[in-house]
């Protein structure tokens, strides 16, 4: 089970490679506040989320942004920006540091959080038509997740699609077509990774660093030490069993 949590103090690369402390811009270059934390992985050093320091706009303080949702500021050197309004912050749950504490409490506050992104207005990037977020038209096909969003909202989940069973030569030479990405038969959705092009060296750099340092951020983890203590346990003991 993934177990996520944040970096608080600890120093896992050079200031100048960190990017706490970088702005964050949303649409139309709307300052949003600083990153002041990252939540990620402490099995592997990937960072899932940025902890967002408003400055005092927003009630609950600090709100998070997907790592994918992210981009290298084109306008601000090692910033970066998000396709978000303040008023679309404002509309997520607030985020509260404590349930990342509780396993339970986290997937609870996640699931709410994620369908924000699916169930809210469709986001546009700025000065264009370019959708950021799927329509209900564009969604077509990824039943899970409007049955997630509509449970969220203490709506009625929405019917199964009917399979279809015809091919066009349109399908066909579509699908012959080479791609970048990689989705295995069955999956509903894709995974984006967050190391992707587009969040600039900035990122790049301190990622690296966060993997390249995972134990030492996690060393402070009781949970990660709790882990550690009993698969010690169990080596040992079956060392023991060995010897004998």
């Amino acid at each position: 089970m993934d177990h996520y949590g944040i970096l608080r103090n600890s120093a896992v690369s050079e200031t100048a490679e960190d990017i706490r402390g970088s702005h964050l811009y949303g649409t139309n270059d709307e300052k949003l506040g600083k990153i002041d934390d990252v939540i990620f992985n402490h099995s592997s050093g990937d960072i899932r989320y940025v902890v967002v320091d408003t400055g005092g706009w927003l009630s609950s303080k600090k709100f998070i942004v997907p790592a994918e949702r992210l981009h290298a500021s084109s306008k601000h050197n090692d910033d970066f920006e998000v396709n978000l309004t303040k008023q679309q912050v404002e509309n997520f749950p607030p985020y509260n540091e404590s349930d990342l504490h509780s396993e339970s409490n986290w997937n609870t506050y996640e699931g709410k959080y994620r369908a924000k992104w699916v169930a809210d207005p469709v986001m546009h990037r700025a000065e264009t038509d370019r959708n950021v977020t799927p329509t209900t038209d564009q969604a077509v096909g990824n039943y899970n997740s409007q049955r997630a969003a509509a449970e969220a909202h203490g709506q009625r989940p929405p019917r199964m699609p009917a399979a279809s069973t015809g091919t066009s030569r349109a399908d066909l030479e579509a699908a012959a077509r080479p791609t970048e990405r990689a989705v295995p038969a069955g999956v509903d959705s894709v995974v984006i990774d967050s190391s992707a092009v587009g969040l600039g060296q900035h990122w790049d750099t301190f990622q690296s660093r966060l993997r390249e340092r995972r134990k030492e951020a996690v060393a402070s983890c009781s949970t990660c030490t709790g882990e550690s203590a009993s698969s010690r346990g169990m080596e040992s003991t079956d060392t023991l069993r060995k010897a004998v």
